[in-house]
């Protein structure tokens, strides 16, 4: 399949699997009409194949490592470098904790990351982008990380990308929410 190809059947198989409506209450608080379960599609074997595919095109060549929030942006992580690795391009991940661990290292940040490491943070699902600017921070905190880039899956249309930008980050998103037919709310309830 030709790269648009692979992303118009990424988009299906996120109507299909992951787009779900209702009344849900989201990480941000706001309340929604839809929700995207995006490990419908980033823990399915074709599903995560495509989501990778996808975003090792976004990526900036400067970028040494990539990951985010635990637990959505997990296996997206590990798909981009072994995937990146098969195709002749090195990468590491890394997994940003919630908290920092109570133990050990007492680590928010696992990976194998050096000082200064040039990162791409990526994210299944972005609304206002409050949990990525808090992945953002752990990750300049404990590694003086340089953030090149942040890629999702879908952006909800929520705030994230000027949320981002206000804090100096770009946001690269696979599918902004209206391309997979739904209308976000003008005016979200907090």
């Amino acid at each position: 399949m030709t790269c648009e190809e692979d992303r118009r059947r990424l988009a299906q198989l996120i109507k299909d699997r992951a787009l779900r409506f209702g009344e849900f209450t989201l990480a941000s608080g706001q309340k929604s009409s839809y929700y995207i379960d995006g490990k419908q599609v980033s823990l399915d074997g074709e599903g995560l194949y495509l989501l990778a595919s996808q975003i090792l095109e976004h990526l900036p060549p400067e970028v040494e490592a990539v990951g985010g929030m635990a637990i959505g942006a997990d296996p997206i992580a590990g798909a981009v470098v072994a995937l990146a690795a098969g195709r002749g391009r090195p990468l590491d991940a890394f997994i940003v904790r919630k908290q920092p661990k109570e133990r050990g290292t007492r680590q928010q940040v696992e990976g194998p990351l050096e000082q200064g490491v040039r990162v791409a943070v990526l994210e299944d699902v972005i609304t206002t982008g409050g949990s990525t600017l808090r992945a953002i921070e752990a990750l300049q905190r404990e590694y003086d990380a340089q953030v090149m880039c942040v890629i999702t899956m879908v952006d909800r249309l929520q705030g994230a990308r000027e949320n981002l930008a206000a804090e100096g980050f770009e946001l690269t998103a696979l599918f902004e929410i209206t391309e997979l037919g739904v209308t976000p709310p003008e005016d979200p309830e907090p």
